[in-house]
């Protein structure tokens, strides 16, 4: 006998003594008289109709060792119904049956008791032979007595051979003080970590508060050292796509938790009326801007994804990205150079997207400024090619990636694509109504290639030192998918010809971020040294030029800049001078005319 017929059998059997008992207890003198006729016939009744309640709720297949509170609501529902039949047949076969009117009343609960029993006690049962069979487990206190944090510990509960053992909670919320969660203790505020984890022989710390900001993470990372435990933490609130929290996501505190900001609210609705069921084009789709772009527009359920960069081997890599988690989005994989402009036309005319995201550029400030020429070939007239053919099209909306750089730059590549914005203001002046362009302003995307954090933990892997260029001086970050929501969510806002400002929060001292890196790391000895400031660097970036000002959109985290009017004919004749200079490759021509295009550049001087 296999067991799904087992547990059929099981349930039944109980169902019908449970039944036996309410008659028993109804009339007593049954002990001592034997059964009646009539009682076999109402047990017989009573388990034919929770027999056809099990098969109908599949009660049968249910997994005892892993039974939950919707396996025993689902019990509840078959029990209660199953009652309320046997109840009616009581009067309607009164007459046979001499059924006391509270017999299948007490029978559904007893029954449901029963049944319900003998699954916990599978499932307890089961757990002691997981643990018994388990190595040592790790004692885990964790900071946060939420829902996340009982939810973790459950699942700790319920999975011993994953050899952790939740011991308690500490909260800083008053109400849960010396409460009990999930059956542990909640030992006191989040200060006492020291004093509790020696107390309660703690080897390691959780934190599982989904929405803690940066400084809350860091907080609690510095009392896990100072006790020298183990700190480990379960993902943002973005990160939990599902909503739910599992053994599987803990990972060790990254540098992205200690910058962690409240999580931004998205107008979802505004995003996907302009995504769902729509062609969307990603230029520089391979890049760490690009991909998450196109991860963040897969969520949102688009016709048609197509994937345009360079390099061959990210996009075939973001193809299989999306095959995996998107299957059933149509995508194409694009090898070109915005560049290009007959094969950036061949894309167009072929595919005729809805929405182009633009994040293909160059933007690594001291390679552009030993290769001014690349800058303004890939940067501006890349971006012109992207704009024109936007324009001829009729491409009902386009976002231009830029960057802090551009305001007020100092550098070459600052200095490209605060004119790509112009190129994108331009085309604006151009478009028609049903039609919008904008730009997106922001800072250092920690994780990207070629930014900071990945070049301290190479340095630091190589022994140190890490090397940094001044000690004051600071930047915006942003993680990667809190960029690109933003980027999307400017995008609904379709302002025609606006340059959008995303609030990136504080900036960073970056010999700050050296210290946090290596103490991530765990890494012994390792010091930081000042290298001094490389060329077209500054001391601290901008969000607005010094003509500009900010005024406010209908997202808190997104401002526009009210720009200068740019004209039309004027820039189309200095891009051109531009195009010139960059294809004779001539960097003092590039860096005259930059200057010429853009009065409000400091070139040469750091701030």
């Amino acid at each position: 006998m296999n067991s799904v017929a087992r547990k059929f059998l099981i349930d039944l059997g109980l169902w019908a003594v449970a039944g036996l008992l309410a008659y028993a207890f109804r009339k007593p003198d049954l002990v001592h008289q034997g059964v009646p006729v009539n009682v076999w016939g109402y047990l017989l009744l009573s388990t034919g109709v929770m027999g056809t309640m099990e098969t109908y709720y599949a009660l049968h297949r249910q997994k005892w060792q892993r039974v939950g509170l919707g396996d025993l609501q689902l019990l509840a529902r078959a029990a209660a119904l199953a009652t309320l039949v046997m109840f009616a047949l009581g009067f309607v076969l009164q007459g046979w049956l001499q059924l006391p009117r509270s017999v299948p009343v007490l029978a559904g609960v007893l029954g449901f008791m029963a049944m319900g029993g003998v699954r916990l006690i599978a499932r307890l049962l089961s757990e002691r032979v997981r643990s018994q069979g388990t190595a040592q487990r790790r004692r885990v206190l964790i900071v946060g007595a939420g829902n996340a944090g009982s939810l973790i510990a459950r699942e700790m509960q319920r999975h011993p051979e994953a050899g952790l053992d939740p011991i308690g909670f500490l909260d800083d919320e008053p109400s849960k003080l010396r409460s009990r969660v999930v059956g542990l203790p909640v030992f006191g505020s989040v200060d006492a970590l020291p004093e509790v984890a020696a107390r309660e022989r703690a080897q390691e710390v959780l934190i599982a508060v989904p929405s803690a900001e940066g400084q809350f993470v860091r907080r609690v990372m510095d009392l896990a050292q100072s006790a020298d435990l183990r700190y480990r933490i379960i993902p943002g609130v973005f990160e939990i796509l599902s909503g739910n929290v599992s053994i599987n996501q803990i990972r060790d505190v990254n540098l992205e938790d200690l910058l962690r900001r409240p999580p931004v609210e998205l107008n979802t609705s505004e995003i996907a009326g302009y995504l769902k069921g729509r062609t969307m084009l990603v230029t520089g789709a391979g890049g760490s801007i690009g991909s998450e772009i196109v991860r963040q527009i897969a969520s949102y359920e688009p016709a048609t994804l197509l994937l345009f960069g360079r390099g061959e081997n990210s996009i075939f890599s973001v193809q299989q990205e999306l095959l995996r988690e998107w299957p059933g989005i149509k995508q194409v994989g694009l090898i070109g150079d915005v560049r290009d402009l007959p094969r950036l036309r061949a894309v167009f005319e072929q595919h005729r997207p809805d929405v182009v995201f633009h994040a293909a550029a160059h933007k690594h400030v001291p390679l552009m400024e030993e290769a001014p020429s690349e800058a303004i070939l890939n940067n501006v007239v890349g971006t012109q090619n992207v704009v024109n053919l936007c324009l001829e099209f009729g491409v009902e909306r386009l976002v231009n990636v830029s960057t802090d750089k551009a305001v007020n730059p100092t550098s070459v590549m600052g200095a490209s694509k605060r004119v790509a914005e112009m190129v994108v203001s331009a085309g604006a002046a151009k478009a028609q109504p049903m039609q919008a362009f904008m730009s997106v302003r922001f800072g250092n995307v920690l994780g990207s290639r070629g930014s900071v954090v990945p070049t301290f933990m190479a340095q630091i892997r190589s022994g140190g030192p890490i090397t940094v260029t001044h000690p004051e001086m600071v930047r915006y970050f942003m993680t990667i998918p809190e960029a690109a929501r933003l980027v999307l969510q400017a995008g609904g806002l379709a302002n025609n010809g606006s340059v959008y400002v995303l609030n990136m929060g504080e900036p960073v001292r970056i010999s700050d971020l050296a210290h946090d890196v290596i103490r991530l790391s765990g890494a012994r000895n390792v010091d930081v040294v000042y290298t001094g400031v490389r060329p077209g660097e500054k001391l601290y970036e901008e969000l607005l030029t010094s003509t500009e000002d900010a005024e406010a959109t209908t997202h808190a985290k997104i401002s526009i800049a009210r720009l200068a009017q740019v004209d039309a004919r004027q820039i189309a004749s200095q891009l051109y001078s531009l195009q010139v200079a960059a294809q004779n490759n001539d960097p003092e021509a590039v860096r005259e005319l930059l200057a010429l295009v853009i009065p409000e550049n400091k070139f040469g001087r750091i701030r």
